[in-house]
């Protein structure tokens, strides 16, 4: 069966709104590529090799070792881009050790509710345009990707026996040379070169032309979160745009719309900011948490929003710039308003601007050399009794003003044990997913601390919020689980300041490290 492509695309939308999202269309935004070549290869079929071990006999070009699932490995034997716009993702899956492996379900998409028969997780980390890019959804199914029914794949590898699979993706903008690969199992495989060749499958397989079907492009926002050290704003980068959300309870009086002595010095800083920016609309948007009535909050918020943007303007010192202000109540809560902290943080004034062109940063590297040992990213911690080492790995420089945070954890002990403590993070993230989330990244120079970066997937009005970081729930249930001796590795993604070269790094209730930047 032959389609015209139709690119779709899914766009992620913010609680306070949609931002510039470059290079992705917006929202329901529909793209028509040019036509299909004439002559194209034809979609998977049932006749797909139904065997294990399928003669797959590639160089790895990077391998991932799983993080709960220590003996799953997956070998990326192929990553081609066709067309100039999407990349055919191959991984060679099989088991590390003596013990059989059932592939489908960590390989599943975690962030939607799909049945285990495609290697949905598969994703790629495109940086520079602060997208989580997913496979192609195709009018007739739910991923352009290896369908173990269809290809009759077997949902278990014996010892000694490898599979490959599949997966079509929109390619990382700008033409890149290498990209990074994203699973669910374990860490991302870091600047994997992209070969512009006809992608190969393996033995008695085929591959789909993706210009031959009709697919949906799922593509998630990926936002980074900071906060100044003494409360008084937070701030959410998306590649696009910042949100720096000020605090109510510095700005103004309880339940008051006229602004304390100590705003000008907040309202100095985001100067500053929307100076930086070429904006020339610049959104000043009050929010309320759910204390109250809509009768109060709503016109309480727009007043306070008019008295910002009173106060900003003659402090910004660009020409040409307008100011708008609303008051949306507490329609757009960012966290739950279930906790103190929570209804604080809702509590706030947010400005919306294009986001100022970066600071010249040290290059993104392009090895994961790691880092070398010391005292400096390494301790020790008692969990219940028993032993729990740390070590910082790798903390490198993306694209895009994003760091990749590697550190592993192991089991001392001489027993059987969890460690809880790498779930429970306070309510600042507001996620509602168990991950490895309870980190804190800290430039002490610049008094700022930043935390695990979101993936925010459309789900109808309210988006879920998900940790580009390790997950830890779903089928990952005894991911905090360790026999003794054993060794797992963790990861996350966090916004980067400019200049630092080194940055406290802060993991559950282990010491503080100071870790060089690589």
């Amino acid at each position: 069966m032959r389609f015209r492509i139709v690119a779709l695309t899914t766009v992620a939308l913010t609680a306070a709104g949609c931002g510039q999202l470059p290079p992705a269309p917006s929202a329901g935004q529909t793209t028509a590529p040019p036509p299909a070549p004439s002559t194209s290869a034809p979609a998977p079929s049932a006749s797909a090799s139904a065997t294990a071990t399928d003669g797959d006999t590639r160089p790895a070009l990077a391998t991932v070792q799983g993080t709960d699932e220590a003996n799953y490995k997956a070998e990326l034997v192929g990553l081609n881009r066709v067309g100039g716009k999407h990349l055919i993702v191959q991984l060679r899956l099989s088991t590390s050790t003596d013990k059989p492996l059932h592939w489908q379900a960590p390989l599943a998409d975690p962030m939607r509710p799909l049945k285990w028969r495609w290697p949905s997780g598969i994703a790629v980390l495109d940086a520079p345009a602060h997208r989580w890019l997913m496979p192609y959804k195709p009018a007739d199914g739910e991923c352009l990707c290896s369908d173990t029914d269809r290809d009759d794949l077997k949902p278990i590898i014996d010892p000694g026996e490898s599979q490959t699979v599949y997966a079509v993706l929109p390619a990382p903008s700008g033409n890149p040379a290498t990209t990074t690969i994203v699973t669910p199992i374990g860490p991302p495989m870091v600047d994997v070169p992209i070969s512009d060749d006809p992608a190969v499958p393996p033995p008695g397989q085929e591959l789909p032309d993706p210009d031959a079907s009709q697919v949906e492009t799922v593509s998630h926002l990926i936002e980074t979160p900071s906060q100044s050290l003494d409360r008084t704003e937070e701030m959410t980068d998306d590649g696009a745009d910042l949100k720096v959300s000020l605090s109510s309870d510095v700005l103004f009086a309880l339940n008051k719309a006229t602004l304390t002595p100590r705003a000008r010095t907040v309202l100095a800083k985001a100067a500053k900011l929307v100076d930086a920016s070429e904006d020339t609309t610049i959104e000043v948007d009050g929010h309320a948490d759910s204390s109250g009535t809509n009768a109060i909050n709503e016109p309480l918020s727009r007043r306070r929003a008019e008295a910002v943007r009173k106060a900003l303007t003659p402090l910004i010192t660009r020409d040409g710039v307008t100011l708008t202000a609303h008051g949306y109540g507490s329609r757009r809560p960012l966290y739950s308003n279930d906790s103190d902290e929570g209804r604080r943080r809702n509590r706030r004034v947010t400005i919306t601007f294009t986001k100022p062109a970066p600071a010249e940063a040290p290059a993104a590297t392009t090895s994961a050399s790691p880092l070398p040992e010391g005292e400096g990213t390494k301790a020790s911690v008692r969990a219940k009794g028993v032993p729990f080492d740390l070590k910082v790995t790798a903390f490198r420089r993306m694209p895009g003003d994003l760091g990749l945070l590697r550190y592993t954890i192991t089991n001392q002990g001489s027993t059987e044990a969890w460690y809880h403590d790498l779930n429970w993070a306070d309510d600042w993230n507001a996620f509602k997913y168990h991950a490895a989330t309870n980190i804190q990244v800290t430039d002490t120079a610049a008094r700022r601390l930043y935390r695990p970066a979101r993936v925010i997937v459309a789900k109808g009005e309210e988006p879920g919020t998900y940790c580009a970081c390790t997950n830890t729930s779903g089928v990952a249930l005894s991911a905090m689980n360790f026999e003794p001796g054993e060794t797992k590795e963790y990861w996350s993604l966090y916004a980067l300041p400019a200049q630092a070269d080194s940055l406290t790094v802060k993991v559950a209730t282990w010491k503080a490290l100071q870790v060089p930047l690589s």
